[in-house]
């Protein structure tokens, strides 16, 4: 079945959302932002909400706490909001002091995406930056396709350009898979045996460290609290095993409640990010309020700041080799 919402208008563009769903698991997609507002999860007779989101669609719009969004053109952050390609310094709309953060503040997260149901159980969004949007340069022509599967989300993410430009998507959810409360207790697998470096202010300074006895290292499954006992927070880039076998999880997640998710991903590294500082968002779906540690993020991507870094894996991407991301989670019970 699906639902299709309209919440109005804002700055002359409408505010839409598809609700999806297979069996008992639902998910709402809003137009804004490409976001995924509400993934509904049965268990023992209740369908707990497993991502944070807000009740009142309306809040998203101009709200920046990224929730379910798609965020790019390039994901994370740009050290100095600006790189040199060919010679040419291309500067960047700085929304995080003099960096740029997730795009900057006309990224893809705060635009109006074209949406439309793609059957009973797939969404179809599509957005057409324009040249010099961020200030990136050359169009791009995204399309997100976002498939429900009985317990497993598809997250199908595309880009053709006209120049060559960097893009570096990533899907922000903030995962909570008891539906309430902190995530301390989930319980964490990645295969992940290094993580990238950065300065104090987050940006990736191109040296990469092995995961040995640090906080990072999940490779065995261990809780966050059990990583970050003084529960000081997570905000880094894990870098995956070289030579896994992608068509196998590379990371699992194990909640108190019973539920667990999978992950598949064909990125070299991801995000992880605790929220442990995160302000308190009232609003919440089912009339909660999200505090510290209320959710947490795994954001496949690839390497923040490879602009900068010509030892990373690059993110540029040219009209003869368009951009390609294929994200899917699993959330169901044991």
């Amino acid at each position: 079945m699906t639902v299709v919402s309209d919440y109005g208008q804002f700055n002359g563009q409408s505010l839409r959302e598809v609700t999806i769903s297979d069996g008992d698991v639902s998910l709402a997609i809003l137009n804004y932002g490409a976001t995924t507002r509400d993934w509904r999860v049965p268990l023992n007779g209740l369908r707990i909400p497993v991502v944070l989101g807000y009740d009142d669609p309306t809040r998203y719009v101009g709200h920046s706490t990224y929730f379910g969004a798609i965020v790019g053109r390039v994901s994370n952050r740009i050290g100095g909001a600006q790189y040199s390609l060919g010679g040419q310094i291309n500067q960047l709309i700085p929304n995080e002091g003099g960096n740029q953060l997730h795009g900057g503040s006309s990224g893809l997260s705060s635009a109006f995406w074209e949406i439309e149901p793609d059957g009973a159980s797939a969404v179809r969004l599509r957005y057409n930056s324009p040249a010099g949007e961020g200030g990136f340069p050359g169009r791009a022509k995204f399309t997100i396709d976002v498939r429900l599967n009985g317990a497993c989300v598809t997250y199908d993410m595309r880009a053709e350009v006209d120049y060559v430009t960097p893009i570096s998507l990533a899907q922000h959810n903030y995962y909570n898979l008891d539906g309430a409360g902190t995530i301390w207790e989930h319980r964490l697998h990645c295969k992940a045996d290094r993580v990238l470096e950065m300065d104090d202010l987050g940006i990736m300074n191109g040296e990469i460290a092995p995961v040995d006895g640090t906080k990072f290292d999940f490779r065995k499954m261990r809780s966050f609290e059990q990583a970050d006992a003084e529960r000081t927070g997570t905000d880094h880039n894990l870098v995956f095993e070289d030579g896994r076998n992608i068509s196998q999880p590379v990371a699992e997640v194990e909640a108190p409640n019973g539920l667990r998710m999978k992950i598949w991903s064909d990125q070299s590294g991801a995000q992880l990010y605790t929220a442990a500082a995160m302000p308190v968002q009232q609003g919440g779906l089912d009339g909660q309020a999200y505090g510290p540690a209320g959710g947490f993020c795994f954001e496949p991507q690839g390497f923040p700041n490879a602009v900068n870094i010509p030892t990373f894996p690059t993110v540029f991407v040219s009209p003869e080799m368009p951009y390609v991301q294929k994200l899917q989670v699993e959330i169901k019970g044991n």
